[in-house]
């Protein structure tokens, strides 16, 4: 498959012209952009893995504790394609400001019920709810932004930087909310209150133009909303990134659970299952970080194709090892190549959309592959139960490979070297 037939030529795009203060603008706000991202996720991953603990602590039955999680998790998927659809309408960096008041007022709230012990799970629910709607109407303003802030030519870099900063981030906020949670119970949600007002401090502080471009928005919501839905389905690199990181995402969530459930029955504790999840995190920041040195030396398409393939020995071998460490450098494998080549096709497709559907595309693609790998846990739970762990080993190599033979061999499907239609938008 050529880099034309994967629509990933190497980026020889002009930047646009404006001199060096607005290059140094871009900086700067790129720089603000990152930081602000970094805290919103460092107060995200130190609170939500306690909110259910915290219901726990006051007496509230196991099946409560764990409806918050998945409250917040169908809420960001439901709420993620309208979100796009007003992205698009509104001036983004107002939006991001709004959004990030509003996460904060709702985590502000459940801080002051644990510190006053008025502790209720309808509250904590609803709050729940409200901050995972914000956060998804926050993520697609942000999307529109990067097309903004970053000239082209240097896509496949900044997108590298905020994939390794968001694999950062979720290594470094469960741990931060813990050490938190052992001073008190009620510091990760002070935290994560006080995180959002920093990020709106900062995104307030963003230089660039986040209103929307062209004439005033006339149409009805559905109208842009299935705009957007169409843009990807017409789109041959469109479909093609939706069905390789739907498929890629669920078959590495399969694999992760798989994991931890394989540990568990070798009598592993705690700390080898966290040994094993912080080396593949760590190969997962390694593999964003690497992603522009091996677009420089290898070329955009050939990240994706050889990525696909390398993940297929490496999942099969997760069917063969017992060891700690062997489960960690297999599982850290996987996670080394998939931020890569997902690094490639991300900065790809910001490039394609034009900018008045950024936040939609990047809506509609995020929304397919979480779905697809909200899916991982009682997959792997099924599988492994009805098969056992090598089954689901041998069975997730098989998937990948499925991938791999679709992305070497259906490339001439993903027309996308040249600008979709629009794109100029």
């Amino acid at each position: 498959m050529t880099d034309r037939e994967c629509g990933l030529r190497t980026g020889t795009e002009a930047i646009p012209s404006g001199g060096p203060d607005r290059a140094a603008r871009a900086r700067r706000d790129f720089l603000v952009f990152w930081i602000s991202g970094a805290v919103d996720g460092l107060g995200t991953h130190a609170s939500s893995l306690f909110l259910p603990l915290i219901l726990l602590s006051a007496g509230g039955p196991p099946a409560l504790a764990g409806a918050v999680a998945s409250v917040s998790l169908v809420g960001h998927l439901v709420a993620s394609p309208f979100a796009g659809v007003l992205a698009d309408r509104a001036d983004r960096r107002t939006l991001m400001v709004r959004s990030a008041l509003v996460a904060s007022c709702a985590m502000g709230s459940v801080f002051a019920a644990v510190a006053c012990g008025r502790i209720s799970a309808p509250h904590i629910l609803l709050a729940a709810l409200v901050e995972r709607v914000a956060s998804a109407l926050y993520a697609a303003a942000g999307q529109g932004m990067i097309r903004r802030i970053v000239p082209p030519g240097r896509y496949a870099t900044a997108v590298s930087r905020l994939q390794a900063r968001d694999e950062g981030v979720q290594i470094a906020g469960p741990s931060l909310g813990g050490a938190l949670f052992q001073l008190a119970r009620w510091l990760p949600v002070l935290a994560d209150a006080l995180s959002f007002l920093c990020v709106a401090a900062l995104t307030r502080a963003l230089r660039t133009d986040g209103a929307p471009t062209g004439p005033a928005r006339t149409t009805r919501f559905t109208d842009d909303l299935r705009e957007g839905l169409r843009f990807v389905r017409h789109e041959p690199f469109l479909r093609f990134v939706a069905l390789w990181s739907s498929g890629v995402n669920g078959v590495v969530g399969v694999l992760y659970f798989a994991a931890v459930l394989a540990a568990q029955e070798r009598g592993a504790g705690g700390a080898a299952t966290g040994l094993i999840l912080t080396v593949s995190g760590l190969c997962g920041l390694a593999g964003a970080l690497a992603a522009p040195w091996a677009v420089r030396r290898l070329g955009p398409a050939l990240i994706v194709v050889s990525g696909s393939w390398l993940m297929v020995p490496a999942a099969a071998g997760l069917g063969l090892v017992t060891s700690t460490w062997a489960y960690g450098l297999l599982l850290g494998s996987v996670s080394f190549t998939a931020p890569a080549a997902g690094v490639v096709l991300r900065a790809r497709v910001v490039l394609l959309t034009p900018d008045r559907l950024q936040g939609r595309v990047s809506t509609v693609l995020g929304t397919a592959s979480r779905a697809v790998a909200a899916l991982a846990p009682v997959t792997a739970g099924l599988l492994a139960s009805a098969a056992g762990g090598r089954t689901v080993a041998f069975g997730s190599a098989g998937a990948l490979a499925v991938l791999a033979v679709y992305c070497t061999l259906r490339g001439d499907r993903t027309q996308g070297a040249a600008a979709p239609r629009g794109a100029a938008g």
